[in-house]
């Protein structure tokens, strides 16, 4: 897997507060739901990388099963 870029992003509290619980109804973390909203508004716009790599779906990953 490639490093992940990482990136500071200074947002309006109250913008912060309402994507903060709107990721938690959708059961992601705020980064997460940052980079799936980013994700869908590049694919909307045609502008997705043909070759960016999916994203875990919401929730907790399933449990190994060692």
């Amino acid at each position: 897997m490639t490093e992940r870029k990482k990136i500071l992003l200074r947002l309006d509290p109250a913008v912060h507060d309402a994507l903060a619980r709107w990721a938690g109804d959708e059961l992601r973390s705020t980064n997460a739901h940052l980079e799936f909203l980013l994700r869908r508004a590049l694919a909307e716009a045609g502008r997705l990388p043909k070759d960016v790599g999916k994203m875990r779906g919401p929730g907790r990953p399933p449990k190994d099963s060692d």
